[in-house]
C-alpha cells in the first residue's frame, strides 16, 4: 500500500479558500473537493471520508451519518448548525465546530449597508436618477445618530453589530433569550416587550430552530411601536415573507433591509413565492441582497482559518 492511500481523506462539499485546502493538504489529508457534490452522492462518497466540510447547502442528517464509519469531524463554514445532526453527530463520537468568528464583522458591516442605505434612500434615489428624475424634498435622509436599535439574539453577529454601531452614539437594546451578562455602556440588555416599545431599528440575529421558525410574524410586527426599520441577515425562514409584506403594506415597519429569503433558490418559486419577491423588489423602502452578508472576501478566508485552528486545538489535525 502506498503512502498516498494510507492518508486520512477530508472532503470539502462547497466552494471555499485555497488556504483550506493547501492547510488540509499540508497537514496530511488527502483533499477530495467536491463543491457540487448532492445529497445522493455525499450518501456513498462519504464512506472513506475522515473530516468534512460543509456551509449551507446539505443536510447532514441521520442517513449521512450512518454511511460515514470513518468520520471524525465536520467542520462549517459560518454559523448555524441547523443542516447537521450535531447530537446524533456527537454521539457517534463526531467533532463538530462551526466558525461564526470567521464572519461575524462582514454580516454587521453587511446590515450597517443595509441600514444606512435605507435610511438615506440611496438605492430609490439612484433608482429614479437613472430613471432621469432628480427628486431632492421626498429623499431627505433620516439619521443613525441617536436613535434606538434592537438587536435580537446577542451572539457572534448582534454583537458585532452592535460593536459597528458605538460611533452613531446610539442607544442598544440587546435582547437574547439564552445569554446574560453583556450590557455595557451603550449596549443595555432588554426584554422584548422593551425592544418592540422603544426601537427605532430592529436586526435579527437568530439561528434558525423549531423556536425561531417565522419568530418575525404577524403578531411580531404588529407589536413594533415605532415602525422601525427592520433588518434580517440570518436565516430566511427566521423571517414569515407574507407576514413582512404585510408589515410593509399596514406601515408597520418603516423599510426591510433583507439578505436572506425563506427560499433562496429562485429558480424553483411557485407562483405565490415570485409574486412575493416581485412585490418585494418593487417597493422603495426594501433592499434585498443574495445571502452575502457573511460572504466577503476576507470572511472567505477567515471562516477557514478559524475552523482549521479549532481542529488544531482539538487535536483532531497536527499543529
Amino acid at each position: 500500500m502506498t503512502n498516498e492511500q494510507t492518508k486520512p481523506k477530508g472532503l470539502i462539499t462547497a466552494k471555499v479558500h485555497n488556504y483550506l485546502i493547501e492547510t488540509l493538504q499540508q497537514k496530511g489529508y488527502e483533499v477530495v473537493y467536491l463543491p457540487a457534490i448532492t445529497y445522493e452522492e455525499l450518501a456513498t462518497t462519504i464512506k472513506d471520508i475522515e473530516g468534512l466540510i460543509v456551509t449551507t447547502r446539505l443536510k447532514i442528517d441521520k442517513n449521512i451519518l450512518d454511511n460515514a464509519p470513518q468520520l471524525k469531524w465536520i467542520g462549517r463554514l459560518g454559523s448555524g448548525m441547523e443542516l447537521i445532526d450535531v447530537p446524533f453527530a456527537e454521539s457517534k463520537g463526531i467533532y463538530c465546530i462551526s466558525s461564526p468568528e470567521g464572519n461575524r464583522n462582514a454580516v454587521a458591516e453587511h446590515s450597517l449597508g443595509m441600514l444606512l442605505g435605507l435610511m438615506n434612500k440611496l438605492y430609490s434615489s439612484f433608482n429614479e436618477v437613472k430613471q432621469g428624475q432628480w427628486i431632492r424634498d421626498a429623499n431627505r435622509g433620516t439619521e443613525l445618530t441617536g436613535k434606538t436599535v434592537g438587536i435580537i439574539g446577542y451572539g457572534n453577529t448582534g454583537g458585532a453589530f452592535a460593536k459597528l454601531l458605538a460611533p452613531f452614539d446610539v442607544t442598544v437594546l440587546a435582547h437574547d433569550k439564552y445569554l446574560h451578562g453583556f450590557a455595557k455602556g451603550y449596549i443595555r440588555e432588554a426584554q422584548l416587550e422593551q425592544v418592540a416599545r422603544y426601537a427605532d431599528v430592529v436586526s435579527l440575529h437568530l439561528p434558525l430552530t423549531d423556536e425561531t421558525f417565522h419568530y418575525a410574524s404577524d403578531a411580531f410586527f404588529q407589536s413594533l411601536k415605532n415602525k422601525p426599520y427592520f433588518l434580517t441577515a440570518c436565516r430566511g425562514k427566521v423571517t414569515d415573507t407574507a407576514a413582512l409584506i404585510r408589515a410593509l403594506q399596514a406601515g408597520n415597519i418603516t423599510g426591510a433591509g433583507i439578505d436572506v429569503l425563506e427560499n433562496e433558490k429562485l429558480n424553483t418559486y411557485t407562483a405565490e413565492e415570485k409574486q412575493q419577491l416581485d412585490w418585494l423588489c418593487a417597493q422603495p423602502n426594501v433592499i434585498i441582497t443574495p445571502h452575502i452578508a457573511g460572504y466577503s472576501h476576507e470572511a472567505f478566508y477567515k471562516m477557514a482559518k478559524v475552523v482549521l485552528d479549532k481542529l488544531v486545538q482539538k487535536g483532531l489535525l497536527k499543529k
